[in-house]
This record gives C-alpha cells, sequence and structure tokens, in this order.
C-alpha cells in the first residue's frame, strides 16, 4: 500500500491532498455519521418513546483540485485516472464488492473507510487550459467507522483442546489445562481499536460441520455441510457484505445454522479468544481469520 503523510488520502492508489498535484481545500464528514432513529409519538401524552438507534452510511466529501500549472495535459490525465479508479468495472457492476478510502490525520496512524465512490466531479473547466482543474468527489461507506490500515490474521487447526472428552479418573486437586499461560494457547486475538471489528473467515477443507466461535462473547457461526480436500468457504461479516461463498462463487448461506448470525459475529476490542470444532479425520483442515482494528473516529 502506498504510503500518505498528513492530511494525504489515497483514491485507488492515487495520492491526493497535501504535497500532491492534488490538493485538498475542504473535507466534510468526519466527524459522527448520521443516525437512523425509530423513534414513535406517545399516542396518549407529550413526548414519545426512544427507539433503536443506528449509525448510517457516512459520506466523505472533499473538495480539492488538480493543479499542474501550465500543463493542460497532465491535468486531464490526472483528471482520467481519478474517473478510472473510482468507477472500476470490478466494484461498480459486481453487488457487495467494495473499494477503499485510506486517510492520514496528523498524530494518527492511517485508517481507512471502505464503501464505494459516488461522485467524481470536475467543477469547472472553465481554467483547465491553465493546468487548474476544481473537483469535488463523495465516498459513502456502509461501513461508518473507521478501520486499521493494515490486516491481522490467525491460522488455526482443528481445534481439539475443548475438553469434550471429560475428565479421566481417579481426578486428584488441583485440576489444570496443563497451559499455565493462557496467553501460550493458540486462538487469541487482539482488536486494538475502541470499536467491534469485524472478521473475514475461510475454512479449508477435508472438514464437516464446522463452528466456530468467540469465547468471550459466546457468539458462533456454525456450517451444517460438508467441505472436501481442495475445497473451502469464505464467509464475510463485514456490513456491506456478508456473504457466505463455496469455492468463491457459489452461495454456501443455506448451510448456517438459524442460530448463526452474521451481524452480530464480531471481535471485542481488547483481547479475546477464538476456538472451533468440527470432525476431520486427517487433521489438515485451517481455520483462517482475518480482521481490521476497528475505531469509532479517525
Amino acid at each position: 500500500m502506498t504510503a500518505l503523510d498528513d492530511y494525504q488520502f489515497d483514491v485507488g492508489g492515487l495520492v491526493i491532498g497535501t504535497g500532491t498535484k492534488v490538493p485538498v481545500s475542504e473535507v466534510a464528514g468526519m466527524g459522527a455519521p448520521d443516525r437512523r432513529t425509530a423513534d414513535v409519538d406517545n399516542p396518549t401524552d407529550d413526548g414519545g418513546f426512544p427507539g433503536v438507534d443506528l449509525f448510517g452510511t457516512r459520506t466523505v466529501s472533499i473538495e480539492a483540485g488538480i493543479r499542474t500549472p501550465d500543463d493542460p495535459a497532465a491535468a486531464l490525465d490526472l483528471l482520467a485516472q481519478l474517473q478510472q479508479f473510482t468507477g472500476a468495472d470490478s466494484i461498480r457492476k459486481t453487488a457487495g464488492a467494495l473499494t477503499v478510502l485510506r486517510a492520514k490525520w496528523p498524530g494518527r496512524d492511517v485508517k481507512c473507510l471502505f464503501g464505494r465512490w459516488r461522485r467524481v466531479e470536475a467543477v469547472s473547466m472553465a481554467q483547465a487550459v491553465y493546468g487548474w482543474i476544481p473537483l469535488t468527489l463523495e465516498f459513502a461507506a456502509t461501513d461508518p467507522h473507521w478501520h486499521a490500515d493494515t490486516v491481522q490474521g490467525l491460522m488455526l487447526p482443528l481445534d481439539i483442546s475443548n475438553d469434550s472428552q471429560g475428565f479421566t479418573a481417579p481426578v486428584e486437586a488441583p485440576i489444570t489445562t496443563g497451559v499455565s499461560d493462557p496467553s501460550e494457547r493458540p486462538g487469541w486475538v487482539t482488536n486494538g481499536g475502541d470499536e467491534a471489528a469485524w472478521p473475514t473467515l475461510r475454512i479449508d477443507g477435508p472438514v464437516t460441520n464446522p463452528k466456530v466461535w468467540v469465547v468471550e462473547t459466546g457468539r458462533y457461526l456454525q456450517l451444517q455441510t460438508d467441505i472436501a480436500a481442495g475445497e473451502w468457504i469464505d464467509i464475510d461479516t463485514r456490513p456491506g457484505a456478508r456473504w457466505v461463498l463455496r469455492n468463491g462463487s457459489g452461495n454456501a448461506a443455506p448451510a448456517l445454522t438459524s442460530g448463526s448470525r452474521l451481524d452480530l459475529f464480531q471481535i471485542p476490542k481488547g483481547t479475546s479468544e477464538i476456538r472451533w470444532t468440527a470432525t476431520d479425520y486427517t487433521n489438515t483442515c485451517r481455520l483462517t481469520l482475518s480482521w481490521r482494528d476497528a475505531y469509532t473516529a479517525l
């Protein structure tokens, strides 16, 4: 990924902002996102009853301008690049596909939003002959929270440490798990943000009826299906995505059990433990989990 300096943005690989040929004059939408409320009027008295408040999409508006003094061809080339990057067919024509907006602010690490570009407009072409084209860019983030620029990951073999076999008599005190330091067990993940993070999962076969859960929250995802050797299932829990695919294309969502909630399966802030169970007589299946730390603000 392209490195960013303070007050810079990454638009599909093209860096704009301070020190570039596309300076930014104003940015809106960096505060709290809009809310969708479900308040209900009190039918018999003053006031009303508060319902559930949900964050809507976050729209980031960027006022910028292409500045290539006395080089109108270079200005038009930059405008064409912006249009190509923000209107790519692979994103625009694929339902659920997301692109990313990366931003760097002073005293903060690079963070990003996931969503779609909704507007890339050359406000006026009157000064293009002099190498100046004012722009308005709008990005609609389907998940209003900010995310870390780097992806964290974890790969686990099949979990056989859940003590499902019970204890063997005679039992003598003290009873221990055999691991003095819990952090030495595999499956520990850390979300360094201040919000719960949405993970993506891949389960590689051969495996039958896998179940993945977060110990601290008790939330789980369970599939009632067989995954053959060489096959896999991908699960994306992020808002705006939330799909389950077999081998990258086939819909495997019907295999989820009724208690498996993609909209509730999150990695809480801080440190938590991921566990999983299934049937695999070869002990070659793997669970791969990845996530980005999540933040309320930039």
